[in-house]
């Protein structure tokens, strides 16, 4: 079997050092074994995404010297295609319409205490047809229990981890969907969630290995739990340790770490970047 495998940066800012070591690993993965490496622009985000930050992502990676498929995947031309995949759970009674905001979930939380994840159920038919009527928005959420019921539990949900989650989790690992509550798969404001995407999108392009930082190791739980529900294969992960600043944190949009295209507009190469990357 070909190893396939991918880099899906969100064109919602420039890329900084922490992508360009996930890329480069996931690259160099592919080069090892002759396998195949795709390019992916995972643009569902309407409200964040913005056309410049993917012409300057297509140009950065260009200049770290990788290469892709030419046949680069936009999420955002394929939005039928993951209406779709819902559609097909909602067939099977696995999705239900939730018509509370995320400040309603969170009514009673105090702000330094972590989200609980939100488990509901479907509104009586009645009063979500009355809610429907009034034009109220809603989103799609993932029931935790149709998908138990529909399994018969999910202690037969494993995956594998060839790299390591953040305690250092590898090897055959039991998934815990729990852990994620009643995952919103589609809303209004952001169209249709990641996990179900990223899910569809691995299936369909052949990916065999997911290499990403080990930030969204949590995120294998409930995307082996959607791969079961949707009847689709189990890619291998492979996650790796996120690169952190001077200032011990780990590189972020959110924090304005320094981009690539500003380490390239100090002079700094592309070789001397890979190098201090470690991939020399």
């Amino acid at each position: 079997m070909t190893f396939v495998t991918r880099f899906a940066p969100s064109p919602t800012g420039h890329l900084h050092r922490g992508h360009a070591f996930s890329a480069l690993t996931a690259f160099r993965a592919a080069q090892a074994v002759d396998g195949r490496f795709l390019l992916r622009i995972e643009d569902i985000d309407a409200t964040r995404r913005r056309p410049e930050y993917e012409a300057a992502i297509l140009e950065d990676l260009a200049w770290l010297g990788l290469e892709w498929e030419a046949a680069v995947r936009r999420q955002s031309e394929h939005l039928a295609d993951y209406h779709a995949a819902i559609e097909a759970l909602r067939a099977k009674g696995l999705v239900y319409r939730c018509f509370k905001t995320r400040k309603e979930i969170d009514i009673g939380r105090a702000p330094h205490e972590p989200a609980v994840p939100y488990v509901g159920q479907p509104l009586p038919v009645g009063e979500e047809a009355e809610r429907l009527a009034r034009g109220e928005p809603f989103a799609w959420r993932l029931s935790l229990a149709a998908a138990r019921e529909a399994l018969g539990g999910f202690g037969g949900l494993t995956f594998v981890e060839e790299g390591a989650g953040p305690a250092g989790e590898a090897g055959l690992i039991q998934a815990r969907p729990e852990t994620a509550g009643d995952i919103v798969l589609a809303r209004k404001d952001v169209g249709v969630a990641y996990h179900l995407a990223v899910v569809h999108d691995d299936a369909l392009q052949g990916v065999t290995h997911v290499i990403r930082g080990h930030d969204l190791f949590e995120a294998a739980h409930i995307q082996r739990l959607l791969q079961a529900l949707l009847d689709l294969p189990t890619p291998v992960y492979r996650h790796h340790g996120l690169l952190v600043g001077p200032d011990g944190k780990r590189y972020a949009k959110r924090d304005k770490a320094q981009t690539l295209r500003e380490i390239r507009a100090e002079g700094t190469s592309a070789a001397a970047l890979r190098a201090e990357l470690g991939f020399a």
